[in-house]
C-alpha cells in the first residue's frame, strides 16, 4: 500500500507560480512511476506529468503537451514529488492529484489514469484573471 498526500494548492492570480508537493508513505517510493493529474468541474481527469527513477538520484520525466515548458516535475531524495507550475492561467484551475503506478510500463504510456494504482485526495488550485 502507498499513501499519497498532496499539498501546496491555493488561490493565485494569473501569471503567478505555485509548487505542489506529494508526499508518499508505505512501500518503496522508487518502485513507482509518479504522475500528476488535474480535474476541473465537469471535465475528465487530465494527465499532466509522469516521473520515474533512473537509478541513484536520476529520474525521467514526461509531460503533456499542454503544460510542457510551464510545469516541471521533480523529486527529492526521500519521498516527495513536486510539480512546479509557472505562468498560471485561469484555465489551470482544477483539483490536482498525484498518483503512483507501476514502473514496469514505459513512461510514455503513463498518460493513462487507469495505469495508476494509488491516488492522493487532491489539492485545489484556483487561478483568478
Amino acid at each position: 500500500q502507498v499513501q499519497l498526500v498532496e499539498s501546496g494548492g491555493g488561490l493565485v492570480q494569473a501569471g503567478a507560480s505555485l509548487r505542489l508537493s506529494c508526499t508518499a508513505s508505505g512501500r518503496t517510493f522508487s518502485s513507482y512511476t509518479m504522475g500528476w493529474f488535474r480535474q476541473a468541474p465537469g471535465k475528465e481527469r487530465q494527465f499532466l506529468s509522469a516521473l520515474n527513477w533512473g537509478g541513484g538520484n536520476s529520474y525521467y520525466t514526461y509531460y503533456a503537451d499542454s503544460v510542457k515548458g510551464r510545469f516541471t516535475s521533480s523529486r527529492d531524495a526521500k519521498s516527495t514529488v513536486y510539480l512546479q507550475m509557472n505562468s498560471l492561467k485561469p484555465e489551470d484551475s482544477a483539483v490536482y492529484f498525484c498518483a503512483a503506478g507501476s514502473s514496469r510500463f514505459a513512461i510514455e504510456t503513463m498518460i493513462k489514469k487507469e495505469l495508476y494504482d494509488y491516488w492522493g485526495q487532491g489539492t485545489q488550485v484556483t487561478v483568478s484573471s
